[in-house]
């Protein structure tokens, strides 16, 4: 709890953890180190887990300073043990510590194993998820993953909340980049008979891990995770507020799912651009400011190209009291974003709201509460690692698996038809 703003840009209201872990076997192996601030509490907590035992290896996962901060000091308290870790790493070592310890280093790379004792382990490249160094490593003899960055979330482990909404929040604005990267290292994972992941950020996961691959999977996949409208709008004197607050009314009225309002000048960004991946809609409201749009929107908006935001259906509120172009702008800045759908509408204040303007908020809710049949069946989630699964495969592909298709299917249908009936 000592931490309230991770990276110099996340607020961590309920703090964060950093994860280390030892495995004790005829070798001991230590799992990467942590913070530079919690560098003395983290060394004394490994001599109490050692209990008088000396560490062979260190293995380090990923160099970002929050995990590897503490790796000189490490090899100069045990100045027997060896370093483990991939060629890049090595060379950011270099550069951090001014030494590759080049005496104790063992370089590993895909498939490379380390054997322990009863325990081996075997490293899998991550590259990109989400630095250029970074393994994950896998042991056999627990069926344990240890999965660097991946997995993580927010919060210390002493909190009580949703592990979702806090690994949304970090998994967006950190890796969120990495889709295709981490679909990758995904692919990977299904190859392994896994029991726990050990991330180096959060709780440790033991229980329903098909839940929390299938998250992944959406995430990376960046697919729709839930359907809902999100309206993310700024607003300098009130009136594109009250635009915004009378849609959101609209959509409500109708029946639309999950309407999700974000002031981007007051909220916490990360969440607004998570909850923006999270939804199938997004509507951006904003005024035309110095020829441009306002501050906190265009960078909003540059929070989601920067993190390959795609396949969402966006509709535009823009005001502007002689020369409104907000919507213009915001468009153009999407334009690297793939398989975009506008919406027919957009509304356009001029000052504030009039007959016209309130005609077109109606027809913008009107567009984002429809739904057919045939847009209801494009959003079949086709993903693996389905939780729940009869038949106890961690890898269960839904395209093949029989208790899938028997118990799920037939519940997504009948939940898709009492959607269609609500939104018609």
């Amino acid at each position: 709890h000592d931490v309230d703003l991770f990276e110099g840009q996340y607020t961590v209201e309920n703090g964060m953890s950093y994860n280390s872990y030892v495995i004790l076997d005829e070798k001991v192996a230590v799992m990467d180190t942590v913070d530079a601030h919690f560098g003395v509490e983290w060394l004394q907590n490994l001599e109490t887990e050692l209990n008088g035992r000396r560490p062979d290896y260190l293995v380090v996962q990923h160099m970002e300073p929050d995990h590897s901060a503490n790796i000189a000091v490490f090899m100069e308290t045990y100045p027997e043990a060896q370093i483990v870790s991939s060629a890049k790493a090595f060379v950011m070592m270099q550069q951090f510590f001014g030494t590759d310890f080049p005496e104790r280093k063992v370089v590993v790379g895909e498939g490379s194993t380390l054997k322990l004792g009863r325990h081996t382990l075997t490293f899998v490249t991550a590259p990109m998820v989400h630095w250029p160094e970074v393994i994950v490593t896998y042991d056999s003899t627990d069926k344990v993953l240890f999965s660097a960055d991946g997995f993580g979330k927010f919060g210390a482990l002493d909190v009580e909340e949703d592990w979702a909404d806090e690994a949304r929040r970090y998994y967006i604005g950190i890796v969120g980049k990495y889709g295709a990267q981490v679909q990758a290292l995904l692919k990977k994972a299904a190859a392994l008979d896994i029991a726990i992941i050990c991330p180096l950020h959060g709780p440790v996961l033991n229980e329903n891990l098909g839940y929390y691959l299938d998250k992944y999977n959406t995430w990376s996949s960046y697919a729709v995770e839930d359907e809902g409208v999100v309206i993310a709008y700024t607003s300098i004197y009130g009136h594109t507020k009250e635009a915004v607050e009378e849609l959101a009314e609209k959509l409500n009225q109708r029946g639309c799912p999950n309407v999700v309002v974000a002031d981007l000048a007051r909220c916490d960004m990360a969440e607004a651009v998570a909850d923006a991946f999270r939804y199938s809609k997004l509507v951006l409201a904003t005024t035309t400011y110095n020829a441009t749009i306002f501050p906190y929107m265009q960078s909003f908006i540059d929070h989601l190209t920067a993190r390959n935001y795609q396949g969402r259906t966006v509709g535009m509120i823009e005001n502007g009291a002689w020369a409104p172009m907000a919507a213009k702008v915001m468009k153009k800045m999407l334009e690297t974003s793939k398989n975009l759908t506008y919406t027919g509408t957009t509304v356009t204040v001029k000052c504030a709201l009039n007959d016209a303007s309130r005609a077109q908020i109606d027809a913008l809710a009107d567009e984002l509460c429809k739904s057919t049949e045939i847009e209801a069946l494009s959003n079949i989630p086709v993903v693996k690692f389905r939780p729940g699964c009869l038949c106890k495969k961690m890898s269960c592909d839904v395209l093949s698996c029989p208790c899938f298709l028997r118990k799920n299917v037939l519940y997504w249908l009948k939940e898709t038809i009492v959607r269609l009936k609500r939104c018609a």
